[in-house]
């Protein structure tokens, strides 16, 4: 590669990182292309950019953005893993792939700033995703009116029981 190949590299990678709200570093090291090609679809389908690049590129590239404080610990191979609108559901590709192979390993990550180690993305993988929050709060939302409406329901369902009571106390005669 040659001076510009390499700063157009660094150039990509930095606006990718600085749009990120969460990177993970991984390691790859004796996974087959058929493997990789199944990780990067999984982790496309979730909106997670998969790349793999030279640790001194990577250090560049990350040197500016919030995740800065992972260039520090490029070693051997590995691969940098950004997600944007979803934390949790980069995570979760990740740690899944990563309990399906074994050749596969979490490094450390780094969420809107805050360094992770390799447990530290596990436990944000175990979270609820996005879409899971928002059915959850929309749920809890709709479950006020509907109890409200239900209760005065019960009142005149109560009171219509008491009308047909008296009705047929009457009627009895």
């Amino acid at each position: 590669m040659n001076r510009q190949e390499k700063a157009q590299i660094i150039e990509q990678l930095n606006e990718k990182a600085a749009r990120a709200s969460i990177a993970v570093v991984t390691d790859f090291k004796g996974l087959t292309v058929e493997e990789m090609t199944q990780l990067r679809a999984k982790c496309f389908e979730a909106g997670v950019d998969y790349q793999v690049v030279k640790n001194t590129l990577a250090r560049l590239a990350l040197k500016d953005t919030e995740h800065g404080d992972l260039s520090e610990h490029f070693k051997e191979n590995c691969a940098i893993a950004l997600g944007y609108d979803d934390p949790v559901a980069a995570a979760k590709v990740l740690a899944d792939f990563d309990k399906e192979n074994k050749k596969f390993a979490l490094r450390f990550g780094s969420l809107e700033g805050k360094f992770l180690d390799n447990d530290g993305v596990k436990e944000l993988a175990k979270m609820p995703s996005k879409p899971e929050l928002l059915s959850s709060v929309l749920g809890t939302m709709q479950a006020v009116p509907r109890n409200f409406v239900c209760l005065f329901a019960n009142i005149e369902r109560k009171f219509l029981y008491a009308l047909t009571a008296i009705k047929e106390q009457k009627e009895a005669a």
